[in-house]
């Protein structure tokens, strides 16, 4: 599971997000950490097309469509460079929706599925926290991530605001959530 860009860094929602993700995180929060921005950025415009948000599969190849089976799935990983994935991925998706899409979280989250009892910010700080435990390029920026989730919720809130802001065609709709 290793990231792949779905946009060209010159697609107009490339710079969108980029553009307003460092706004956001420099001006308006004093955050002036290029590798979390450009981390923070590489998220939104990963997570445009929903199979990138939902693409944790079980061993059968059957779509993961939570928190609680990505967990489970990632304890029963045989090798290191998946658990590694799993945890960031899990990291990524719980960041994305509290910061994000805040309001999907009831969906999330109903009493119906596993997910209802799970603490999306806990689960997301230890999944960063769990990754940034296997070497690679990427561990120091999720150590990060795991120490300042909170901040960087608030700052994908402001950034989703803005870019709402910012459409002359009003607010984007909320992702369907499986």
């Amino acid at each position: 599971m290793t990231t792949r860009p779905v946009l060209a860094e010159t697609h107009s929602l490339s710079k969108l997000f980029r553009g307003l993700t460092e706004q956001t995180f420099a001006v308006d929060l004093g955050v002036a950490d290029p590798g979390l921005v450009d981390y923070l950025s590489n998220l939104l415009i990963r997570f445009v097309p929903s199979s990138e948000v939902w693409r944790m599969r079980d061993r059968q190849g059957r779509r993961l469509d939570g928190v609680a089976a990505m967990l489970a799935e990632i304890e029963a990983a045989p090798a290191d460079e998946h658990k590694r994935d799993g945890w960031r991925h899990v990291g990524d998706f719980t960041l994305f929706w509290t910061g994000v899409f805040p309001e999907a979280l009831t969906a999330l989250q109903n009493a119906r599925r596993a997910d209802a009892l799970l603490d999306y910010r806990i689960h997301g700080k230890r999944s960063y926290e769990m990754a940034s435990t296997f070497p690679s390029e990427e561990a120091p920026i999720l150590r990060r991530l795991s120490e300042e989730f909170d901040l960087c919720v608030v700052g994908l809130s402001r950034v989703r605001r803005e870019w709402e802001r910012r459409d002359p065609q009003g607010p984007t709709p909320p992702l369907l959530v499986a």
